[in-house]
């Protein structure tokens, strides 16, 4: 392939794993009927008057399958982390011993789990779109290089497969992705 239509494939390339990635990151913070400290991945905090995500003012930790502990790092944030636990609305009640904050993690629902696989699927719908966003982008560039940058015609369809062997091997990814996290959420 030659050096411009090898450029463009692995720029889409790159797009494409940024999706997967962000699709992994997404999935992580599912709650499943175990504890998972990546549930409070998207829980923010009041932190003198700036928004701080959680892990950046206290350590959770995970003492048994069922309890999420919330250690903050300044005893003053209890009532502002509860208050931001309760507001992320993700399903789990805090409750502080002055020191502590333990979430009890209730075990998942037969709707609950339906809920949450109709969640993941639509997220990998989603990645799958972007990831066809960018091999679309990837075959406009490759067009225009043969147009205006004189990239030979057979240079421009030989990029035009590696972008969607590329575009495959993502989309392939993203299902594997969501059929085991199907599996993980039916799993009792």
């Amino acid at each position: 392939m030659l050096p411009r239509a090898k450029e463009i494939v692995d720029a889409a390339d790159l797009k494409m794993q940024e999706t997967v990635d962000f699709l992994v990151e997404d999935l992580k913070t599912y709650r499943l009927g175990r504890a998972n400290p990546n549930i409070f991945d998207g829980v923010t905090v009041d932190y003198y008057g700036s928004p701080t995500p959680l892990s950046q003012c206290a350590t959770v930790s995970t003492p048994d399958a069922r309890t999420l502990l919330i250690q903050p790092w300044d005893r003053s944030l209890l009532k502002k982390l509860q208050k931001a636990i309760i507001d992320a609305n993700i399903g789990l009640t805090p409750t502080d011993n002055g020191e502590v904050i333990r979430c009890t993690v209730p075990p998942l629902t037969e709707e609950r789990r339906k809920e949450l696989i109709k969640k993941a699927k639509a997220a990998g719908e989603n990645a799958k779109v972007a990831i066809r966003n960018a091999r679309r982008e990837a075959v406009d560039l490759l067009k225009k290089a043969q147009k205006n940058e004189g990239l030979s015609e057979d240079g421009e369809k030989e990029g035009e497969d590696e972008a969607q062997k590329v575009t495959d091997k993502n989309i392939k990814k993203i299902d594997e992705l969501i059929s085991e996290k199907e599996k993980d959420i039916m799993t009792v």
